[in-house]
């Protein structure tokens, strides 16, 4: 089994009433440490990386070796290109074999985002790739989170109708109270918020900032409409914490042996999600 085209998994999700997790993921390791799990689960993902993440490895590398994992792994999932920021990295992920593209140009201007995005879905549907996009702006809740360098702006229900309707694009990533990050306080969503932009562009809407969000919230946000959930900040720091620990006490300098219980502490985390989502038992 191959990679899926995003918007397959995001159908079955809308219908069975649960929302995919998307897992941030930048190298083998950590797309194999995902792919595992799910498959464990029997759940469907999203392996998602983007600008930043391939300063480790271009979108050429991380597509072959995620396609000779998803071998491995036979789940259903798709490859994600997350707050993708030019059209030339589009394009790259387009020429990778990514099954789902993001251009995030929600800091723009409206008529700037319209006109990118309509770029990009008439480069990726013919080729059967997803194309998500960004309504408002998610902004960051702390000095870690690497998206967004300014503060959140709430999406309008009219202004993601209009978006929709003049660049079908295959989902939207919109701002209800959620932020990038690790909360320093509960998030407050905006739910009837949510509801008017479920009502107004009937397509599947996507959660940026998933990590710290309290189980009521979620649960509330995926029955209004919510069918894709990005979690980053809960694997990173359960990375960086694992590499932390054993440095602190003096075990496994020899950083392969380092690295791999590294990837193995975003295990629970994964599992966590993949259950709060609904997603367990769904592949």
């Amino acid at each position: 089994m191959g990679f899926l085209p995003m918007a397959e998994l995001l159908a079955d999700a809308r219908r069975r009433q649960y929302a995919v997790p998307s897992f941030c993921a930048w190298n083998a390791e950590t797309i194999e440490t995902v792919l595992r799990i799910a498959a464990r689960m029997h759940a469907p993902v999203i392996v998602m990386t983007g600008a930043v993440e391939f300063a480790l490895l271009r979108p050429r590398l991380i597509g072959e070796i995620a396609r000779l994992l998803i071998e491995e792994y036979p789940v259903p999932a798709a490859l994600h290109l997350d707050h993708g920021d030019s059209l030339e990295l589009v394009d790259a992920c387009l020429a990778a074999r990514f099954t789902s593209v993001m251009l995030d140009y929600s800091a723009k201007p409206f008529a700037e985002n319209v006109a990118a995005l309509q770029q990009v879905v008439a480069r990726a549907h013919p080729h059967g790739v997803t194309v998500e996009a960004e309504i408002g702006h998610v902004g960051r809740v702390d000095n870690i989170s690497i998206e967004s360098a300014r503060p959140s702006t709430l999406t309008e229900p009219a202004d993601a109708a209009a978006f929709v309707e003049a660049t079908h694009v295959d989902a939207l990533a919109i701002s209800i109270g959620n932020a990038h990050g690790q909360y320093t306080q509960l998030p407050q969503f905006d739910f009837p918020r949510l509801a008017a932009i479920q009502e107004a562009t009937s397509i599947p809407l996507v959660l940026h900032g998933g990590s710290g969000t309290p189980d009521d919230e979620l649960r509330q946000a995926i029955a209004l409409g919510i069918t894709k959930v990005n979690v980053a900040t809960d694997l990173t720091r359960a990375v960086r914490e694992s590499l932390l620990r054993q440095w602190r006490e003096g075990r496994n300098l020899w950083t392969p042996v380092a690295q791999e219980e590294a990837a193995r502490a975003m295990e629970p985390a994964i599992e966590r999600w993949i259950a709060r989502t609904g997603a367990e038992g769904k592949a």
